[in-house]
């Protein structure tokens, strides 16, 4: 399971030109599902995001989590993160997990974050949306449950 992390000032995800989800500071997660991805990758993945330390503390330093700055968290599913562009120039996707398997380890992952007292706003799995994130730092940082 992959997980593009960016601390954001906000998040929000459209359907359609309307809001299916917003948060104001946290973490916007683009969350990939591998096809040999299970329920303790989801728990893993959940809990490093949660708990790393990337926001900053009275002195500025990158020393604070999530949890404890009662951030949000908007999590989007994005299969195109396994998508494998080494050949040619049409990515490949065939380590994508597929919605049958992607959709129920995403829903997981949702409520672990939820479970750790994180609020939540999400996407819609499998539909077309557009993204909006204030990238704060910028920070970004790709986490991976293997």
């Amino acid at each position: 399971m992959r997980a593009l992390i960016q601390r954001a000032s906000y998040g929000a995800v459209r359907i359609e030109n309307k809001l299916a989800g917003e948060i104001q500071k946290g973490l916007v997660i683009l969350l990939g599902v591998h096809t040999n991805d299970q329920a303790d990758d989801a728990r893993y993945l959940a809990a490093k995001c949660v708990n790393l330390r990337i926001f900053p503390d009275d002195n500025g330093n990158m020393n604070k989590s999530l949890l404890e700055t009662n951030g949000e968290a908007l999590i989007v599913s994005q299969f195109t993160l396994y998508g494998d562009t080494r050949k040619g120039r049409r990515p490949s996707f065939i380590q994508a997990a597929p919605p049958d398997i992607s959709k129920p380890l995403y829903q997981q992952f949702v409520h672990n974050v939820k479970l750790a007292g994180i609020s939540v706003a999400t996407g819609q799995f499998g539909a077309m949306m557009a993204v909006e994130i204030h990238n704060d730092g910028p920070v970004t940082l790709m986490l991976e449950s293997r």
